[in-house]
């Protein structure tokens, strides 16, 4: 059942930006609103940030958001600190652990939505879930449905996107939440995915974000043409978007396509999202394949 609520939400339009991934319009929405109310303002600003830090203007997060600012624009800014700044990743998730045992932030969904995106990034998928746990908020639940998806568990992924149709099943996440379901069920649930990715663009407008599910979707329906052309149109509109990229590699391998073309977006990757889960397996597999190539020249010497 829809949550019914009468109020009139004055974030709608930069929240939903940000939920299908069109960050720039999150920003220009977010600058443009006049509010008032204390509160209202402080969670405009908290999606604006992140909508600059999903676009990797890690500079302007961590230039605006001083040491004097809300405890929730500080997660914000922890989590761009952490991106940009590889060599001191290590120190932030020291000091992420002792909040975390300290139990600092506990009743803030942005801290425990931050925390757990690091952890994400590190693959630690267990301190991550400890993290949303602690919240009942769509997006912590959302993260939730990505990673029991990511580890195999669909069972748990359904149960979390049930919870989020009983809040709100109208919800733009809850729709995604559904989406991304459908996609690891796989079978005939393939095109319902592709339905809902279809209908969000139609209700809001196509992102890289909303069209590389519906390239997932035809990739797993064996629709090379039809994931080539969503996957182009996703190119378009953001020449470096990692899903994109992934993708384009995985469909040039099965249309056949010379390897300079794969390779080229391999390279792109590379480049530029070298802390990708898809990269840092390729170049672990692409370490141990260099590994066994020497031993075995050793052994045939």
């Amino acid at each position: 059942m829809a949550k019914q609520d009468n109020e009139v939400d004055e974030l709608f339009e930069v929240r939903n930006a940000f939920y299908i991934g069109s960050y720039q319009q999150c920003i220009n929405e977010a600058q443009k609103l006049k509010l008032s109310d204390p509160d209202l303002k402080l969670t405009k600003d908290i999606f604006m940030y992140r909508a600059y830090l999903a676009g990797k203007k890690y500079g302007v997060v961590l230039d605006e958001i001083r040491s004097s600012s809300p405890p929730e624009l500080q997660a914000v800014r922890v989590f761009a600190d952490y991106m940009s700044s590889p060599d001191k990743r290590i120190q932030i998730l020291q000091d992420l652990e002792k909040k975390m045992s300290s139990s600092v932030g506990v009743g803030d969904d942005t801290f425990l939505l931050m925390a757990a995106s690091i952890y994400y990034h590190e693959q630690n998928f267990d301190a991550a879930l400890r993290c949303l746990h602690q919240s009942d908020s769509l997006e912590c639940c959302a993260l939730m449905v990505q990673i029991y998806i990511r580890i195999d568990r669909v069972d748990l992924a359904k149960k979390e996107v049930k919870k989020m149709q009983e809040i709100d099943d109208d919800a733009t996440l809850t729709q995604l939440a559904q989406a991304w379901f459908n996609l690891a069920v796989g079978g005939e649930k393939l095109q319902d995915a592709y339905y809902i990715f279809q209908e969000l663009a139609d209700k809001n407008q196509s992102t890289s974000l909303l069209l590389n599910g519906q390239a997932s979707a035809y990739l797993q329906q064996g629709k090379l043409d039809d994931a080539e052309g969503v996957l182009q149109e996703a190119l378009d509109k953001d020449s470096n978007c990692a899903e994109t990229l992934v993708n384009l590699i995985v469909l040039s391998q099965h249309l056949g396509k010379a390897p300079e073309v794969s390779n080229r977006y391999l390279s792109q990757l590379k480049d530029s999202h070298a802390s990708h889960p898809f990269m840092k397996d390729y170049l672990a597999k692409e370490q141990e394949l260099t590994k066994l190539a020497t031993q075995y020249l050793s052994a045939s010497a």
